[in-house]
């Protein structure tokens, strides 16, 4: 006998289930509402142009959502089966962005931008706020901007106490400001958002103080008690040697942001991953060993000849993320989310690739949600949509050089649990 059939047996059922997941070690399972026959979804989108790499899935498309998950999809779905129907028209349809490395911590840190904002330009579901917020800061962004937000927000705690709330004033000239103990404590107690610390390493933040930020968020990472993670930004480092001992000192897990910068450092050597054209053995052993090499393109950090030498030499990117931020967002390289992963399609990385990039891989890092950067059924229903522009197109890295490519990624249209931003409007509005 079926749920639907019996209400005693559809409790039995989910009480039974509850008990299971409770019991299990992994996270667990969302488990996907029983529809009958008769219900309809919350919101159908129509006529979409699927690509889902967590299931290997490319094709034409409806989807039906109900209680904010993928309740549906499958090649045709009558309209009268929604509440509220929506055309894609046959546009690319994905699994909703998750930028890893933003800065989403308004009126807190110096350089947020409201995440809800960006979602026209980026399409973004999910952000994670890096560094934004140190273990001084961090109660307000959770109390005041997390709750107020549609857009999914995790984040990691910055190693200083203040976060970025100084900028541009360089946070860790004086290293007094990277509490250890704060810093786990703020891990702790948030670890439903909190991912980890998050550390900058480039000699025009943390001067000449070496190894000792990374070594000290490292530390509180362990302190916490709880899994976390490090995110580490590099720029121009203080000399060649501290950037193969940044790479050896992070752990299976960690992210390494910024990974393609090109950024000098003070007496404007290149003292990144790769160095005199050459990959340094570090970097690749570091990609060998689980850490995760992401993007973060903002506003001085990716660089096209760096990054098509560490491609060439075996360290490809992980995770694709804009680090936008308010004044990365008015630079030539435009860093929103999509316009990034179209620098990858353009430089041969294929189009299930660049998304799973932008959807599988940084929900992977974020483990806090099952089924989340994915449309399977049961996931959270968050869904971007995009037209694939196609014809000649420029782009242009953060330090001057060109590349051309044949395709682009244009922002249009994004789904949050199942409710859509602008039409159709659901009512009683409401999201979570």
């Amino acid at each position: 006998m079926s749920p639907i059939d019996n209400g005693s047996a559809s409790r039995r059922h989910f009480l039974q289930a509850g008990a299971a997941l409770a019991t299990a070690a992994a996270a667990p399972a969302i488990a996907q509402p029983v529809m009958a026959p008769t219900d309809k979804f919350d919101l159908l989108l129509r006529n979409a142009n699927v690509i889902d790499p967590s299931q290997n899935l490319a094709g034409k498309r409806d989807i039906g959502m109900r209680f904010g998950q993928i309740a549906a999809i499958e090649t045709s779905i009558p309209p009268e089966r929604g509440q509220r129907v929506m055309d894609a028209g046959g546009r690319l349809v994905t699994p909703g962005l998750i930028d890893l490395h933003c800065h989403s911590y308004p009126f807190g840190s110096a350089i947020g931008i409201p995440a809800d904002e960006l979602v026209a330009h980026q399409c973004t579901t999910t952000v994670v706020s890096a560094g934004d917020a140190g273990a001084n800061n961090l109660p307000a962004f959770r109390r005041f901007i997390v709750p107020g937000s549609r857009t999914r927000q995790f984040a990691f705690v910055h190693i200083a106490v203040a976060g970025l709330a100084g900028f541009p004033v360089p946070e860790l000239f004086n290293i007094d400001y990277a509490q250890v103990e704060s810093a786990a404590r703020a891990v702790a107690e948030n670890a439903d958002f909190v991912l980890g610390v998050k550390v900058r390493m480039s000699e025009n933040v943390v001067a000449r103080h070496g190894i000792e930020p990374l070594r000290r968020a490292i530390r509180a990472c362990e302190l916490s008690g709880v899994p976390a993670k490090i995110m580490c930004h590099i720029g121009g480092v203080a000399d060649r040697t501290l950037m193969s001992t940044i790479l050896d000192t992070l752990r299976p897990g960690d992210v390494l942001t910024h990974c393609y910068s090109g950024a000098p450092n003070n007496a404007g050597e290149g003292t990144n991953i790769v160095q005199d054209g050459k990959l340094l053995p570090a970097a690749l052993a570091a990609k060998r060993r689980g850490v995760v090499f992401d993007i973060g393109h903002g506003g001085g950090s990716f660089d096209y000849t760096i990054a098509e030498a560490a491609i060439a030499q075996g360290c490809g990117p992980d995770t694709i993320s804009s680090d936008i931020h308010v004044f990365s967002a008015n630079t030539p390289g435009m860093p929103y989310l999509p316009w990034v992963m179209s620098k990858f399609l353009g430089m041969g990385f294929s189009l299930p690739e660049v998304i799973a990039m932008a959807t599988t891989a940084p929900a992977r890092v974020i483990g806090r949600i099952p089924k989340h950067g994915t449309l399977q059924l049961g996931a959270p229903a968050d869904l971007s949509m995009f037209d694939l522009v196609e014809g000649a197109v420029e782009f242009v890295d953060t330090r001057n050089n060109k590349r051309s490519g044949r395709q682009y990624l244009r922002p249009a249209g994004t789904i949050t649990a199942g409710v859509a931003f602008g039409r159709p409007y659901q009512a009683p509005f409401s999201v979570r």
